[in-house]
Parts: C-alpha cells; structure tokens; sequence
C-alpha cells in the first residue's frame, strides 16, 4: 500500500531556503579515494521512499508538548508554513543503521503501516525536525522559514553528533553532502530542500547512497 502525504488547507506557497556549493565546505568525493558501493535499497516505506532493514542507530528521545529544544517548539499540530524535507544515512563501521521514525513526536504514537515499516500520523505534538517512517527522510515543518542544520535535528534526537561521534557510535566521523565530502562541522550542515547527507562513522567508507525524492516530498509543498 502506498500513501500520499496529506495536504492541509488554508497555507500559502513558501520559497525553498537553498545554499550554494560555493558557499559550503566541500571537497570532491574522490579526495576519499576508493569506497565502498553502497548497499541496494530496502522495500518502498508510505512515503514512497526506501526504508533499510537493519537495526536503528539509536531510539529517539520522548518529546512533551511545548517543550523547546534549539528554539523547536513540540506543538500539538505540524506547522507546515515553511515545509520541506531532507534525507539521512548513517553508516557505522561500513554498515547501514537506520534512522528511526518518530524523532520529534511525542508519544503515544499512532499511524499506519505497510511490509517495510510504520509510518506515524499521530503523537501527541510535533516538532518542527522530525520523522514519520524509518526511511531516512527528515520534514522540516515550520512556522517560519529558517534554515535549521543537522545539529538542530540531532539535538531533537536526543542524541550526540560531532567530528568523532554520531549517536552512540564513537570514531572519525565521515561526511557526503550531495555528493561531496563535507570539511566543517558536521552539526553546521544546513537542512535544505532535497539535501542528501550521508553519515560515516570509521571505515570502509561506504559510496553515497542516495534516492529520487517522490512528488509529495520534493522542493516545496504548496498548501492552498
């Protein structure tokens, strides 16, 4: 079964927020010399895009309602004014964990589910960084436009991110930003629409694994 994001009425057509390559710290993927073909993508989750069927890197932290974390308020209703989405892969030692959904839902969580895994509809509130399905993909759903980094979203986690730690996985972390190496930090990545950022934690280095954004979550979402 396959499952279309639902549009809310009564919001205006937002601009996507982008950054330029020029102005980011990147290098050519092939200053990592030879990597290691990524693996083949899992079964299609309700979003539409693929969700790996391996252990999760790590649970996501129980959000209360109005509780705020960098300036992110867990509301009752997804603030969809500024909406758009991101994709994340993790990888530990050469081998894929999954990003879980329900980072920045309060519990209980209540959805649907197909044969690759849940996707969530309900929660108590909703950050303005969280997940719906185990599929990587990141909505950023916000009463303004503001560009929120990867810090921002592992801060609503719960969990540690820096140069030598991604979660509870420890050693020199590896950074891909659509398609490049990232050289600054890795909590300063911005959320921008469509990005694709690949995590690596120690080796083998793993080749950017990347997905076609499907029509209801590609560039901006215009709510009439």
């Amino acid at each position: 079964m396959k499952k279309q994001l639902v549009v809310f009425a009564g919001l205006a057509l937002v601009v996507v927020a982008t950054a330029t390559s020029a102005s980011l710290p990147l290098a050519p993927l092939s200053t990592l010399g030879k990597l290691k073909a990524a693996p083949a993508a899992g079964p299609e989750g309700l979003e539409g895009v693929a969700i790996p069927q391996v252990n999760i890197l790590a649970q996501p932290q129980s959000l209360k309602l109005n509780e705020t974390i960098d300036g992110i308020t867990c509301q009752t209703t997804e603030k969809v004014a500024y909406h758009i989405h991101v994709h994340l892969t993790v990888f530990v030692d050469g081998k894929q964990r999954q990003v879980p959904y329900g980072i920045g839902i309060g519990p209980p969580l209540g959805g649907v589910k197909n044969a690759a895994g849940p996707f969530v509809e309900q929660g108590s509130c909703f950050a303005w960084l969280h997940t719906h399905a185990g599929d990587g993909v990141i909505h950023i759903e916000s009463p303004t436009q503001t560009t929120y980094t990867l810090g921002d979203f592992f801060d609503i986690w719960g969990q540690k991110l820096s140069r030598s730690q991604v979660g509870p996985a420890k050693g020199k972390v590896t950074v891909l930003y659509d398609g490049k190496v990232w050289t600054g930090d890795p909590r300063a990545i911005p959320l921008v629409s469509e990005a694709q950022i690949q995590l690596e934690v120690g080796t083998p280095l793993v080749a950017p694994q990347t997905i076609v954004f499907p029509s209801g979550l590609a560039a901006s979402v215009t709510k009439k």
